[in-house]
């Protein structure tokens, strides 16, 4: 709720409305609404179908992620009583965030809050229409997941396979077999970069170690580039809940840690555009030239790569035709709606592993996790270990899985390397991830196993200094880096210590 100071404040910035009952606020599709802060009377908020989800009277406000992002409007509000309230510009609404801690603090966790439990809801949001074993299907279903786009799929009518995945928008619109640019503009996600453009400093990564560069670089006066090929976040952003990350002794949940740092960098001025991949690096001569797909290139001062790494998958036979259906890298709350009751393998014996349990565990499923270690305490923090214990998961040492068992995209069950089978319905891999470095061509010396060298190692000064001057390497694509999420915002942030000292030996 308003405090009677922040409506006052409202006030200042925003327009008083009046509406009638039954009268629209928003609707479904809408490319962008104010911030609601109600005075008098109540307000509803339906989905598509007309149903009711939640009533916000007197000091509530309405509003949810996408007011912040951009994105198309998933929900309709109806005034449900005659009505006044203050009408605040997105634009208006920011510069209050950044201003007023206590109000950033109570609208912030509540748009969070709210679109999780969008997540979580069927029939809101994006309608995708396709098989469940289909590869394209499965694409378009792991995009929305990564944008954290709440989608509903649903199978084909039986008809021919032509235009399949289709996707349906709020609103009506429909795309057939998208790319994840043309869905990601469609849903008014991101920004779309014209074939050329020059700036200070490019980050080529949208996690933690890139935001955190994009906050400290674009605060000190860089322009300031962030693309990302998927969703802001990275990794940490499907993460439930952190418990270690410095000044938050309850946890945080990676989408409310990312979202916050997306927010703080577009406070300085920081630019995000997604979906973009970098395919390609070399010198010219203002410093680096950067080809990104769709024909986009990008001139930069200096370049912070913070690409991160991609999840490991299982060496055996047909998980294609699981993956997206019964085996995930990262247990949301779709996830963990879908798991509920079930019995669940978490394969893994690290921090994300233990995690993923526990949050599958609380929300009623019959967890095991499984590692292939002698001894957990090697690879996960001990309060973890205590947690796994206290919520009922059951812990296999030394198990690793040889096949799995199912049909049509669904699991029933895995036989370990030992022979025993286990009967399981979903599976969540966290085994690790190799570096996305593959793009790199040759451009930056690597190890062995493809992470970037950096410091002595690369022939350089600076810890996060690459074997090119002006480009650098944060997070977990870096060689030798800790893999935590607080160590690749310290990262990021540190890096820009070495852009400036690189800038300020270039001529201008």
């Amino acid at each position: 709720m308003l405090s009677a100071d922040q409506i006052e404040r409202l006030r200042d910035l925003g327009e008083e409305r009046t509406a009638a009952a039954g009268e629209v606020l928003f609707d479904i599709g809408d490319e962008r609404y104010p911030f609601i802060a109600i005075l008098e009377g109540e307000a509803a908020v339906e989905d598509a179908a007309g149903i009711e989800i939640v009533r916000h009277g007197a000091s509530g406000f309405l509003g949810e992620m996408n007011l912040l992002s951009g994105q198309t409007v998933f929900l309709r509000a109806v005034a449900r009583t005659p009505m006044r309230y203050l009408a605040v510009d997105r634009e208006d609404l920011r510069r209050l965030l950044f201003d007023d801690s206590a109000f950033s603090e109570l609208v912030l966790t509540a748009f969070i809050r709210r679109r999780e439990a969008l997540q979580a809801r069927p029939g809101v949001g994006v309608e995708i229409v396709g098989a469940r074993d289909d590869a394209e299907t499965r694409r378009v279903v792991e995009f929305a997941k990564r944008l954290r786009v709440p989608f509903t799929r649903i199978d084909p009518d039986g008809g021919g396979e032509e235009g399949l995945p289709l996707v349906r928008l709020p609103g009506g619109a429909e795309l057939s077999a998208p790319g994840n640019g043309e869905l990601s503009r469609a849903l008014g996600i991101g920004l779309e970069l014209p074939a050329s453009q020059e700036v200070d400093l490019l980050v080529i990564g949208g996690g933690p170690a890139g935001l955190g560069a994009a906050v400290y670089g674009a605060s000190e006066g860089l322009e300031t580039l962030v693309i990302e090929s998927t969703g802001l976040g990275g990794q940490a952003g499907s993460s439930r809940r952190i418990e270690n990350y410095l000044g938050f002794p309850g946890g945080i949940s990676g989408i409310e840690l990312t979202s916050r740092a997306v927010t703080q960098a577009r406070k300085f001025g920081a630019r995000t555009a997604t979906p973009y991949r970098a395919e390609h690096l070399a010198p010219d001569g203002r410093g680096y030239r950067v080809q990104l797909d769709g024909d986009v290139e990008v001139s930069a001062r200096a370049v912070v790569v913070a690409t991160g790494a991609q999840y490991r998958r299982l060496d055996v036979a047909d998980m294609e035709a699981y993956e997206g259906n019964s085996i995930f890298y990262a247990a949301g709350p779709p996830e963990a709606q879908l798991c509920g009751g079930s019995r669940v393998g978490v394969v893994g014996g690290g921090n994300s592993a233990a995690q993923a349990a526990i949050w599958l565990a609380r929300g009623g499923a019959l967890v095991t996790l499984l590692h292939r270690r002698g001894d957990l305490s090697e690879t996960m923090s001990d309060y973890l270990i205590g947690d796994l214990e206290r919520f009922g998961v059951a812990v296999r040492d030394r198990s690793e899985i040889a096949e799995l068992h199912g049909s049509d995209g669904d699991l029933e069950g895995v036989t370990l390397k030992d022979g025993e089978q286990l009967p399981l319905s979903f599976l969540f891999l966290f085994i690790g991830a190799d570096p996305c470095t593959e793009w790199l061509d040759g451009a930056l010396e690597r190890d062995e196993h493809g992470f970037l060298l950096t410091g002595s190692a690369a022939g350089a000064q600076g810890l996060q200094a690459t074997s090119l001057p002006g480009v650098y390497a944060a997070g977990d694509v870096r060689a030798g880096s800790i893999k935590r999420c607080a160590t690749a915002v310290g990262e990021g942030a540190t890096a820009i210590q070495l852009v400036h000292r690189h800038l300020s030996a270039q001529p201008v």
